[in-house]
């Protein structure tokens, strides 16, 4: 059967797909609901969770669960983002994983100090300013870019687990591998949005052999959400790292593998090379803080451009009353949406990897973001003429252009907190929805080098987001600790594209201005305005301030803006958790 479904015509694969989809759509709810149950000792309801001292809260409840379970072994938060993790590579393999990146922002209880870890994938050392451009210098379509090897970067993943764990873990390095071995040897069951991410992408997965084997049936569609799943080349990949640490990784078979994969995939080659493996490395940056309502909220710098935006978004809606404005008033929502705009702007000219492009150091200048502010006394929607970029106090001259870079929502967002108070806020992403489809040792690789800008330069002006040797793609992953008086008190992040940075606003803003608890923080729908358009989330409370919108001049769209905000409020009576209801994550705690 397998031989003649993958020799049946292309057109008519994608109405037998189709077909299969269809059949599954009734039965994807029941499983939902009994998917939970096997997770007993965790809480399965989409309600704000309280513990004692130590929480984890992930993306999926098998993630969760072994988060927590080596906290209660005794290990710290830094083991348990080593397990999350690993788990979160082999049960939602479309969002993150082994083969992609990650951003860690950090708070070490002992020592009182906030630290980021850069663990964000690098452009081979043979990238070239046109490798995104076609015969004619033109941009490539978005999907020619991404499926394949032409779009994969040097992972991060790997190194920065391990790195973090030998400087902060408790536990030893094989213990906290353990558990996703385990599980990738026992199996584990596919869930209702694992099912939903395969069909959607069925099609692409089917173009190589590796994903096609493991993502698809042997009649060629969709596996079943409940389907018992094993991976057994991913617990032998696994092993390998629990015995050799990130070499086994970055050097080696393993390594090979990777780098024939991207150089040979069919139709779309990549540069990566072993000597981009070798020489990776694990950057340590300072945080980037912005202070507000009396609170630093901090979070990752450059090449994230996550902080900065935040901050800016937050540092321009200041100087208004939001909190007498109200979750409930769309005058709320025009000083926000508009806000985002302007630390859009200011986004796409001039944040990129700081260790390539002068950034002005003025970005969160108080005095500058006042200023700027003032652009939102009005009473209607800013024109498009007006959304500009600001000038920002900058030591460099202004010779940049506007990028045009396509980040789409994937990614996996998780909050862990410790006994010892040792906070975790990571964001770890391959880039789209199953990254390049190129699949090695049980794991995904990366597309993140579309998170360049595929034109290097406009009228001149080169674009600070230009693909280089070694650079790393800005991100808008956003992990965010906010601190009080130098002691950590919420952990927030979120997936979702370039709209993880208004989700991580607005959650804050919930958090700070309208008394919200943090699971009802993460709950309030989501209104975003980027670059103009202002979406709100479908089939929500959300939708009765379109015509208020449309007043001011927006124009609106209604549609599914699915985050996956996971958060940890630190109390003077406990922890609090949130998990967004849009995905499948829980929290565990004592």
């Amino acid at each position: 059967m397998r031989f003649l479904v993958k020799n049946i015509p292309a057109a008519l694969l994608k109405v037998f797909i189709a077909l299969a989809i269809s059949l599954q759509i009734a039965q994807a709810q029941d499983v939902a609901d009994n998917v939970a149950p096997e997770f007993a000792s965790g809480v399965t309801q989409k309600k704000l969770f309280k513990a004692k001292n130590q929480m984890v809260v992930a993306a999926n409840p098998y993630a969760s669960e072994a988060g927590y379970n080596i906290l209660k072994k005794g290990g710290n938060a830094i083991d348990a983002m080593v397990v999350v993790q690993t788990v979160l590579g082999l049960v939602e393999p479309q969002s993150s994983g082994l083969g992609g990146g990650a951003f860690l922002v950090y708070f070490d209880a002992e020592k009182e100090k906030l630290k980021t870890y850069d663990g964000r994938e690098t452009a081979p050392k043979a990238a070239t300013p046109d490798m995104f451009l076609d015969d004619n210098g033109q941009p490539l379509s978005f999907f020619d870019a991404v499926i394949g090897g032409r779009s994969v970067g040097t992972p991060g993943t790997v190194k920065l687990l391990h790195e973090t764990h030998q400087k902060h873990g408790r536990l030893e390095w094989s213990e906290v591998i353990a558990p996703a071995i385990k599980l990738a040897e026992d199996g584990f069951k596919v869930s209702p949005r694992l099912n939903s991410s395969i069909s959607r992408s069925a099609e692409s997965l089917y173009k190589y052999q590796a994903t096609r084997d493991y993502f698809l049936s042997e009649e060629g569609v969709p596996l079943f959400a409940g389907t018992i799943v094993t991976n057994k080349e991913y617990a032998n990949t696994l092993r390998a790292i629990s015995k050799n640490g990130a070499d086994a990784f970055y050097t080696g078979e393993l390594a090979s593998r990777i780098v024939d994969s991207v150089q040979n995939a069919e139709g779309n080659p990549g540069r990566l090379s072993l000597e981009d493996l070798e020489t990776y490395n694990i950057v340590e940056r300072e945080p980037v803080c912005y202070r507000y309502r009396d609170h630093d909220v901090c979070g990752m710098g450059p090449p994230s451009s996550g902080a900065l935006t935040v901050g800016q978004i937050l540092g321009l809606v200041e100087a208004y009353d939001l909190e007498a404005y109200g979750a409930g008033n769309a005058e709320s929502w025009r000083i926000i949406g508009d806000a985002t705009r302007l630390a859009f702007a200011d986004r796409g000219l001039y944040m990129a990897d700081s260790d390539f492009v002068k950034m002005p150091k003025g970005l969160l200048n108080r005095a500058y973001l006042w200023d700027r502010s003032q652009e939102l006394i009005r009473e209607d929607a800013l024109e498009i003429d007006n959304v500009l970029p600001g000038k920002p106090p900058f030591n460099h001259a202004f010779n940049l252009s506007p990028d045009n870079s396509l980040e789409l929502p994937s990614t996996s967002h998780f909050s862990i907190v410790d006994a010892q108070g040792n906070v975790v806020s990571m964001t770890t992403t391959i880039e789209n929805g199953f990254g390049s489809r190129l699949m090695v040792g049980g794991f995904l690789l990366n597309n993140e080098l579309t998170d360049f800008s595929f034109v290097p330069q406009v009228d001149g002006k080169p674009v600070a987001n230009a693909i280089e040797p070694g650079k790393r793609p800005r991100s808008s992953m956003a992990p965010t600790i906010v601190m009080k008086d130098g002691k950590p008190v919420l952990a927030i992040g979120s997936p979702g594209g370039s709209r993880i940075i208004p989700y991580v606003a607005k959650t804050l803003i919930a958090w700070f201005d309208w008394d919200k608890n943090i699971q009802q923080a993460i709950e309030l729908p989501h209104l975003a305005n980027r670059f103009g358009t202002y979406d709100i989330e479908k089939g929500t409370a959300a939708e009765k301030f379109a015509p208020a919108l449309e007043a001011y001049g927006y124009k609106v769209d209604i549609r599914d803006l699915n985050s996956g905000l996971h958060g940890i409020e630190i109390t003077s009576e406990g922890l609090e958790g949130g998990a967004d209801t849009r995905r499948e994550g829980i929290a565990f705690g004592d």
